[in-house]
């Protein structure tokens, strides 16, 4: 595989809060056009992780980069700015909103001035609608409400939204955490086109070695707050993965000393 120029690097990273160590030593590189995938179980570190590139946490020790610059992030919105957006699990959604209200909350778009100024809706709907399509995401009627999608629809329209809204970097916070393997299926292939046709560089955060390895490009091992493992994906198996995350060599060693007593 190429090489490219990162667009995110985190260099010797940590993070402390009080007597708690979360992160250390930790190194990430962000490439656009890639998915970098980030696994862990609870409690590795991935949470604080996100936070970081997110804009929410300033690391306590290391250099965060964007495009070759160091930066320090006050809030989201300053990472925002720069064009890294996260999609957490709750998808920041209205439930009983229609589907191109949740497309543009927040970012909507009026027409008018004064006390005649309203919503361009029909701009809105038709925005929604190619910027879905351009995804693969087919809405059979816009004015439906979120909650009538399938989970995995959920997701693709908030990837989606990331996207037209000027997302280059995309933090997938476990996407497929709840979902079917029909679901999860749909999700993990708008993960792929969001990097191989848009562009933009994913960081798939994730416990599932099997979804992390059909879309992944590297790949990052959290244990305890520290890296186990980064490697690209010529260099690492799907087994390598699972045997990684399930502590395969600790387990080794506790079979090993188990044998002798």
């Amino acid at each position: 595989m190429e090489n490219k120029k990162p667009f995110i690097e985190l260099s010797n990273v940590g993070k402390v809060f009080g007597a708690i160590r979360a992160l250390k030593d930790i190194n990430l590189s962000v490439e656009l056009g890639m998915v970098s995938c980030v696994l862990g179980d609870n409690g590795a570190g991935k949470s604080t992780l996100i936070s970081i590139i997110s804009g929410l946490y300033s690391p306590t020790e290391g250099d965060y980069l964007v495009d070759g610059e160091k930066k320090l992030f006050s809030s989201p919105r300053d990472a925002l700015d720069l064009g890294i957006s996260t999609v957490y699990q709750g998808l920041a959604m209205v439930p009983l909103m229609p589907v191109w209200r949740n497309f543009f909350l927040g970012s909507e778009i009026s027409t008018g001035r004064g006390l005649a100024r309203r919503l361009d809706r029909s701009k809105m709907k038709q925005i929604a609608a190619d910027a879905l399509k351009e995804m693969g995401i087919v809405i059979k009627d816009m004015e439906q409400t979120v909650n009538t999608l399938s989970g995995g629809q959920r997701q693709c329209v908030a990837i989606a939204r990331a996207i037209h809204f000027g997302a280059r970097v995309l933090i997938l916070d476990e996407p497929t955490a709840a979902l079917g393997v029909k679901q999860s299926g749909v999700v993990l292939k708008y993960i792929a086109s969001a990097a191989r046709d848009a562009g933009v560089g994913v960081i798939f955060i994730t416990h599932n070695p099997h979804h992390a390895y059909m879309v992944g490009d590297s790949f990052t091992i959290l244990s305890q707050g520290e890296i186990g493992l980064t490697a690209r994906r010529s260099e690492v198996s799907v087994d390598d993965l699972i045997y990684r995350m399930s502590g395969g060599a600790e387990l080794e060693s506790l079979e090993h000393e188990l044998a002798n007593v």
